[in-house]
């Protein structure tokens, strides 16, 4: 007993807790950065005149060059430290972030973003491998990755509340400038509270692995999305199989060089293992479910984009609440391992509610479902995360970190791709079994099209397609609702098997 408490973790300082709050800035911003510029479309399209194409380009790039670059940006900070990845990335962004507020072509936007995405990918692997290297104590370390995970809720419920009041007073490039004072701060702040640590043995980076992560992941993330606006086409079937090709190259790779860019051996801990799974699949779910509910709110229930954002907000603090007291208090009583069973469970009830969501208590029921959803998901990412990052040795838990944020990244791609394809599909089969004839291609194709389309037909025609079309979207969100469910269900019976097993002996 002497020994244990000889050698128990010291707890962390007042200085730890500041440069936590300090690691959180940024974590905020890059959530914002993800959904603020979608309210700026309108404006953007005035200002610059980006065709279909380049505007596309210019909403998904970021997000396609953040998930490509994960993978490298946390070997990288393991190699040549990550407190100095982290400033290099926000000095970046901020530089980025200023440029394009003042872009004066749709080329220039989209480089910029592109750029943006490549100092974004920086944050997220660097700040938790942080967390890893600060917090010692178990339970204040979930704590402080609770702290780390409300970070991007509130940004992700703020960005569209932010970005409205903004474009209401400035020009659509000013929703790019609240990431600078931030980053400025980061770079003042961080050299004085954050440590330096890197991997003192760590080779190095080895480029032809970089390159095929990047082929690999973009390509994946590219075709899916690509099959999920426009549907399934050789060519872009062709690509998604060019992506697992090169992908298994690299994985091929990743067993023969000696300092691999992604750990596989990680993958034979249970505890890494798991959480991996589990985050995997929640964010498929989710991610596929939420383009639904952003819709259904304004398209169905006619709210306006601030009324929908304030609609969301429960969500975002459910996520607060979880994260920052349900998942310490539960994993200190029940374990990680049942809490991330439970949660998970608790958050299949929450999506199955949702196929309740018509009429007039449709409101109450989305939201409500929302935040159980957030309480049971808070949880499981807050003590997923923290297994990940722990499970591994310390000097790679830049490694670490950033196989679960391509985890996320990826997985919320191919559910918007799966779920939005498979929504897409049964609301075009309701609308065109709902007894309406003559319907022009774009109402068929979209809710959006279909209410586009009622203001140019007559008002007769126009007041049978609307409340048609918005049964279908109901009948599709109901259905991807279920499938969420049975989705995040199947992870919490993946979860419970895998805590069953014995860990392998060393």
């Amino acid at each position: 007993m002497n020994d244990l408490t000889a050698t128990a973790p010291a707890r962390a300082t007042a200085r730890e807790w500041w440069g936590l709050a300090v690691i959180a800035l940024p974590c905020l911003v890059y959530a914002m950065d993800l959904t603020v510029l979608n309210l700026a479309v309108p404006a953007l399209s005035r200002a610059l005149a980006p065709s279909a194409s380049q505007l596309l380009w210019i909403i998904d790039i970021y997000g396609f060059l953040v998930a490509g670059c994960l993978i490298t940006m946390g070997t990288l900070g393991d190699r040549i430290g990550r407190r100095r990845l982290l400033l290099a990335g926000a000095a970046f962004f901020a530089v980025a972030s200023v440029l394009a507020a003042f872009a004066r072509t749709p080329a220039e936007l989209i480089a910029l973003r592109a750029l943006l995405g490549m100092a974004g990918a920086t944050l997220a692997p660097s700040t938790l491998s942080l967390i890893r290297n600060m917090f010692h104590d178990e339970t204040q370390r979930q704590f402080a990755i609770g702290v780390w995970i409300t970070a991007f809720s509130v940004g992700s419920a703020i960005g569209p509340l932010v970005g409205g009041w903004l474009l209401e007073h400035f020009w659509w490039g000013s929703v790019f400038l609240p990431a600078v004072p931030v980053m400025v701060l980061l770079l003042v702040l961080g050299p004085r509270l954050l440590p330096e640590y890197r991997d003192q043995n760590a080779g190095r980076i080895d480029l032809p692995s970089v390159l095929l992560s990047l082929a690999a992941v973009l390509g994946l993330i590219y075709a899916v999305k690509a099959m999920a606006e426009h549907g399934p086409s050789l060519p872009r079937l062709a690509l998604l199989l060019a992506g697992l090709g090169v992908g298994a190259v690299f994985l091929r790779r990743q067993r023969q060089i000696p300092y691999p860019l992604l750990e596989l051996r990680l993958f034979a801990i249970p505890a890494f293992r798991t959480a991996i799974v589990a985050y995997a699949l929640s964010c498929l779910a989710m991610f596929g479910i939420y383009i639904f509910i952003a819709q259904f709110l304004q398209m169905v229930l006619m709210l306006s984009p601030l009324q929908a954002g304030w609609a969301t907000v429960p969500w975002a603090l459910g996520f607060v609440v979880g994260s920052l007291v349900l998942a310490p208090r539960l994993a200190s009583r029940y374990g990680p391992g049942p809490v991330m069973v439970g949660g998970l469970a608790a958050a299949s009830a929450g999506m199955l509610a949702m196929v309740a969501a018509d009429g007039p208590a449709a409101l109450w029921v989305l939201v409500g479902g929302m935040i159980v959803i957030s309480l049971g998901m808070a949880p499981v990412f807050a003590i997923g995360t923290e297994q990940i990052i722990t499970s591994a040795p310390p000097e790679r838990a830049g490694a670490a970190s950033s196989i679960a944020e391509t985890a996320s990244e990826f997985s919320g791609a191919l559910g918007i791709a799966l779920f939005g394809s498979a929504g897409t599909l049964i609301y075009r089969h309701q609308l065109a079994q709902s007894g309406l004839g003559g319907l022009p291609p774009e109402a068929l194709a979209t809710l959006g099209g279909a209410l586009q389309a009622a203001e140019h037909l007559p008002a007769e025609t126009a007041r049978a397609l609307v409340p048609a079309a918005q049964a279908a979207f109901t009948d599709a969100l109901q259905f991807t609702a279920l499938a969420g469910a049975a989705l995040v269900l199947l992870a919490s019976l993946l979860a419970a098997r895998m805590q069953r097993r014995p860990t392998p002996a060393n």
